[in-house]
């Protein structure tokens, strides 16, 4: 990977992959501008003729109306997707961190294997573990109370 890196560096080839990148980015830039444009003109002739068809006033209470709707709709949609996103990144952030536990508890095992102690400086952890698993499965239940998204 480093040497292709360098390679790449040392022909040239990385100043023309950040000229075609630069020109890339230029090109979207434009085409957005284009494409607000001419949404902005679109509303503008559709606004122009509700104004012809219903009368000006009319016209604008009504595109008023459509756009404070759309706006609602876009922070509804954005606080559903946002709650759920949270919920799958903390999900995935509590796989990660058994993951490394893990990882390093089988990195330290042969260490502590290794010491005078052995395995009793496993069980008293190990039994630990296994007296708070028993004690969660046998406690009784409470209603959950999930909390509140304060965004």
């Amino acid at each position: 990977m480093l040497a292709s890196l360098i390679a790449s560096f040392a022909s040239g080839e990385t100043l023309l992959a950040l000229r075609r990148a630069r020109m890339a980015a230029m090109a979207y830039a434009l085409a957005g501008v284009a494409f607000l444009c001419g949404a902005g003109f679109l509303v503008a002739a559709f606004y122009i003729w509700a104004a012809r068809r219903y009368g000006g006033i009319e016209a604008a209470l009504g595109f008023g109306v459509g756009f404070l709707v759309l706006g609602a709709i876009v922070l509804m949609v954005h606080k559903i997707t946002t709650g759920s996103r949270a919920k799958r990144a903390a999900q995935r952030r509590s796989s990660d961190m058994t993951t490394i536990a893990v990882a390093s508890a089988l990195a330290v095992l042969p260490t502590i294997l290794r010491g005078k102690a052995g395995l009793g400086t496993l069980a008293a952890p190990a039994v630990a573990a296994i007296a708070y698993a028993i004690y969660r499965e046998n406690r009784p239940k409470r209603p959950s109370r999930e909390p509140l998204d304060e965004d």
